[in-house]
């Protein structure tokens, strides 16, 4: 047999049975998070209620924080968060908009955000009045800088007023076209109350907001982006606590030979932390001492994420639902996954320099999954797991004397391809279909016509195909400009 036809085999097998092992992977955290979020809505009569949360002196401040640019239908979202199930005087809301927009809106909208968000404001009854900021940003910059404006110590007094510790004051980031469950923040309060709370929450986000106003293919994407945050971002924040305790145990019952493979377990079994960047809450001093919202990435959320795990800090995720939208048409979908993509590059830099200054196991497993995951694999895995696939069928006839070879190198692209169309297109469908009961707002998410099973079950692979040209857009810009410019997600033409 020829080394190159052989080496090409046993490279298929590899990446079939890869293949096979995430779909699984996936299938399961799913499970884990749907259980996960069932459980606490069948609970959420056991939580206090606003007027317990009203007389408990322990109860947390939550300041809830919008940044916003060329936003038409952030209304939608203050109102939302006004309505949350919370004690009047212990949230305040804050839209943050930018200075260039208040000079230069948008031709379509007429009026700035932030004209908007004061048109609200004097709308409102008086009491709310009081819990809703409008603050403009000087100058430009990014979300994270508006972020970071908003947590500014002036702003925070003028706010939250000077009595407030920042230990008691838990940070919510929230986009302009969140639609939050209105029991979060009671659901959190109950968490810091019982001696369970965190220095940070991530919650569950599902792109389902405008999902009547999608087309077949956007409903297909906004699926399967949702899938992405229940059965990696969310199951990965449940299941690495897990992974911790059971180490914990390990260690308490052999301590020496734990000190020894620590940074073996630290390297293959931990898990970086996803972070949202909205339905996401972290603690005010946990914000100072790291300096704000990371600003140096086109995405700020990612790059909090990967610091929090550097300082050692936990994310909980937290079960409640938020909906939020899809860009509705594929060229705004390749564009938000360009961002998203920009981000990813942006936080190498990151990684490489906390691995330096801390040459940990787990610093290093960090860099290594986010250079293999993200900035290699997700570019060619459109092309890299079909490939891998044909060549598994066509090179098995080569070995057809070896029984089991063959059976293998037939068997794993047939089970991976089954497993696309299984988990990617029935059993994702399924599964967010059993929160819908959950949802802040009615969503129908039931495909009604022969087209819509079709397109749902058989092209359940469109959403990655439209992420795969976003990160391709970013890399020719980069090889040929050398730098490229990261565009918002634009909700103002539609």
């Amino acid at each position: 047999m020829d080394p190159l036809w052989t080496m090409l085999f046993f490279v298929s097998m590899f990446f079939n049975l890869r293949a096979c092992f995430k779909l699984l992977v996936d299938w399961k955290g799913m499970l884990t998070t749907c259980r996960f979020v069932s459980d606490a809505y069948e609970r959420l009569r056991a939580l206090p209620d606003e007027t317990a949360l009203e007389a408990d002196e322990r109860a947390p401040m939550f300041l809830l924080l919008v940044p916003a640019y060329q936003e038409p239908a952030v209304g939608e979202t203050v109102r939302a968060l006004l309505a949350s199930c919370y004690p009047q005087g212990r949230f305040h809301v804050a839209v943050v908009t930018k200075e260039e927009e208040e000079s230069a809106p948008h031709p379509l909208m007429g009026v700035s955000t932030g004209e908007l968000v004061r048109r609200l404001r004097a709308e409102l009854p008086p009491y709310q009045q009081k819990m809703v900021s409008a603050l403009v940003m000087p100058g430009s910059g990014r979300k994270a800088h508006q972020l970071n404006w908003a947590i500014r110590p002036e702003n925070l007094s003028a706010m939250l007023g000077d009595e407030r510790r920042p230990e008691d004051v838990l940070v919510g980031v929230s986009d302009a076209d969140s639609l939050p469950d209105p029991d979060t923040l009671r659901w959190i309060a109950a968490e810091e109350l019982t001696g369970r709370g965190a220095h940070a929450y991530q919650g569950v986000t599902l792109s389902f907001a405008n999902f009547d106003r999608l087309d077949h293919r956007g409903r297909v994407c906004a699926i399967q982006q949702s899938s992405i945050f229940i059965r990696i971002s969310v199951a990965r924040l449940i299941n690495e606590p897990k992974r911790i305790r059971l180490f914990e145990r390990f260690a308490a019952r052999m301590p020496a030979l734990a000190r020894k493979v620590q940074p073996l377990f630290e390297f293959c079994f931990r898990r970086s932390q996803i972070c949202l960047g909205h339905n996401q809450f972290v603690r005010l001093s946990v914000l100072q001492k790291l300096g704000g919202f990371p600003s140096e990435g086109a995405t700020e959320d990612s790059t909090l994420g990967y610091v929090l795990g550097a300082h050692g800090i936990l994310i909980k995720p937290h079960p409640l639902l938020e909906l939020t939208d899809l860009p509705e048409t594929s060229e705004k979908v390749v564009r938000q996954n360009a961002r998203w993509y920009k981000g990813v590059l942006d936080d190498i830099p990151y990684l490489c320099r906390t691995w330096r200054e801390r040459p940990t196991a787990f610093n290093l497993a960090q860099l290594c999954r986010h250079v293999g995951n993200k900035v290699v694999e997700w570019p060619i895995a459109a092309v890299v797991y079909p490939v891998a696939g044909f060549l598994g069928w066509h090179l098995a006839y080569r070995f057809w004397d070896r029984p089991v070879l063959f059976t293998l190198s037939l068997a794993f692209p047939s089970i991976s391809l089954g497993l696309t169309i299984w988990v990617g297109g029935i059993v994702t469908q399924d599964l967010l279909e059993s929160l819908r009961p959950y949802f802040p707002r009615p969503v129908n998410l039931a495909r009604t016509t022969l087209r819509a099973k079709f397109w749902g079950t058989f092209r359940c692979q469109t959403y990655w195909l439209l992420a795969t040209r976003g990160s391709w857009r970013v890399l020719l810009a980069l090889v040929r400009a050398r730098r490229f410019e990261v565009g918002k997600t634009d909700r103002v033409s539609r």
